[in-house]
């Protein structure tokens, strides 16, 4: 009976990155070939990776993306960050109250806040859809829970009377926030930039309802490309998926091998 459990379990798991990283990796297979649709592999080539990169409106199109997910992961990343502070450091009835709002964007479907954003923004406040404003507001209210969600635990992996001994000891508020808090929750605020930033590019239907006509994400290009674009274009986001996804896995590596030094140091300093 262990004996099947040991084979099982291990089989289990190989269907499941089967499952899940299969179609990523033929969809990268296919970005080196001539093919126009999935199906026969023709010759090997680069075609598809030079188009993306100097094909104008793909190029813009992708900076375009990156830039609004730096953007609005920055404000994300503080307005999560100062609202975990807050209530970490509130009456237990406050933060239970803060928490709970903050679920609210997580949980809710984001076609309900792409679409109430818009009502909101454009209709009841006026402001122009011609503007990345309501892009940008609408991708902040995505990102900033969860960027709450990524500090929180490292707070109350911190000793609360850190910030209280810093003021006793004559720092200002701001002097304690900075050089006491930040340092010790400093790895979680970094998690939750790194998922904003990917929960910004992921994003499709908050950009489709609050999005300039004129301008694209990564997410609405890739959606409206599917629906008649050039042969060559389309291809070529076969090659933007595989970059895509290169550069996720190397950031997933650096961070787990930097995690993994430091709980190496943490453990040699404790010795």
């Amino acid at each position: 009976m262990t004996m099947r459990k040991s084979i099982v379990r291990p089989l289990i798991l190989l269907a499941a990155l089967v499952f899940m990283y299969a179609p990523i990796l033929i969809l990268a297979l296919y970005s080196f070939t001539d093919a126009t649709q999935i199906g026969a592999i023709r010759g090997f080539t680069m075609k598809n990776y030079v188009t993306l990169f100097t094909t104008e409106e793909l190029r813009n199109m992708i900076i375009g993306t990156v830039l609004l997910a730096l953007a609005a992961a920055f404000i994300a990343t503080i307005l999560g960050t100062l609202g975990a502070i807050g209530a970490f450091y509130s009456k237990k009835r406050s933060a239970s109250a803060i928490a709970t709002m903050n679920r609210i964007p997580v949980i809710n479907a984001d076609v309900v806040t792409g679409f109430s954003l818009c009502i909101l923004l454009v209709v009841v406040f006026g402001v122009s859809k011609d503007t990345y404003i309501p892009l940008l507001i609408g991708h902040v209210v995505l990102c900033a829970p969860f960027v709450y969600l990524s500090v929180m635990p490292k707070l109350k992996q911190m000793d609360p009377s850190l910030y209280e001994a810093a003021l006793d000891l004559g720092a200002t508020p701001a002097a304690a926030l900075f050089k006491i808090i930040l340092p010790q929750i400093f790895s979680g605020v970094v998690s939750g930039f790194a998922l904003a930033i990917t929960l910004s590019l992921d994003d499709y239907f908050i950009a489709t309802y609050t999005k300039p006509a004129m301008f694209d994400t990564i997410s609405t290009y890739v959606v409206n490309a599917t629906k008649g674009a050039q042969t060559d274009i389309k291809t070529a986001l076969w090659a933007l998926s595989t970059v895509i996804f290169v550069i996720v896995i190397l950031i997933v590596v650096g961070m787990n091998v930097r995690a993994a030094r430091a709980a190496a140091n943490d453990r040699k300093g404790g010795r």
